[in-house]
């Protein structure tokens, strides 16, 4: 029974890997009608706070995109050999939980690094393309003093935190760090002219579009 259930865990972690790099793909050639960001300083205006670094270009050339090629090759061996493993041993009998935990492990490894790109009808998020119905909202906040976010990197103080609800994914990160007021400004702008509303809570108003509810 445990060798089934490993099995069955095993196949949908296969197929997980093989959609992340599918949806990768797509994302790529999609970003190349982006709207924000196209230009040098817009990309640097997007920090990723996982590695606290600037967001670079999506291409098949990064060293991002390269990690999650041949990670996915590598994840997809590595856990057929422990599936193999488990299949001829009686390891699953003794430690389930110390096995499942070393699959997800090799899984959850294969991550890009993440990025921000609005589409004209939707956008990319983390490597994965959403359109616009499936963005319930965003918040904006600026990241303070007593902020979650405040003093783990120097690059994110007085930056602003844009958290984006996507339906679905509530177990994934959700949220990125805009460097400045004028640049969250124009996100926001593009997000309420496809209809995309939310909450705001900085100390000037944005010019965007659509129904912003603004908080000091």
């Amino acid at each position: 029974m445990l060798d089934f259930l490993f099995t069955v865990i095993f196949v949908l972690g296969v197929y997980y890997l093989i959609r992340y790099r599918l949806n990768l793909n797509k994302a790529v050639q999609l970003s190349k009608n982006a709207l924000y960001p196209s230009k040098e300083d817009e990309f640097n205006s997007i920090i990723l706070p996982v590695e606290w670094r600037e967001m670079e270009p999506l291409s098949k050339n990064t060293k991002s995109y390269q990690y999650v090629k041949w990670g996915t090759v590598v994840a997809i061996i590595l856990s057929t050999i422990l599936l193999w493993i488990v299949l001829v041993t009686d390891l699953l009998e003794y430690s389930f939980f110390s096995v499942a935990y070393i699959f997800f492990a090799i899984i959850n490894a294969v991550r890009h690094r993440g990025n921000l790109f609005i589409l004209p009808n939707g956008l990319i998020f983390n490597g994965r393309y959403y359109s616009s119905n499936q963005i319930k909202g965003y918040e904006a906040e600026k990241i303070i003093r007593w902020h979650e976010l405040y003093g783990l990197n120097s690059k994110g103080n007085n930056a602003y935190k844009l958290t984006l609800n996507i339906k679905n994914k509530r177990y994934t990160p959700n949220f990125i760090v805009i460097k400045d007021h004028d640049s969250l400004g124009q996100i926001l702008d593009l997000l309420n002219m496809q209809g995309i509303s939310g909450i705001t809570k900085v100390e000037q108003p944005f010019s965007s579009v659509g129904n912003l509810t603004n908080k000091s």
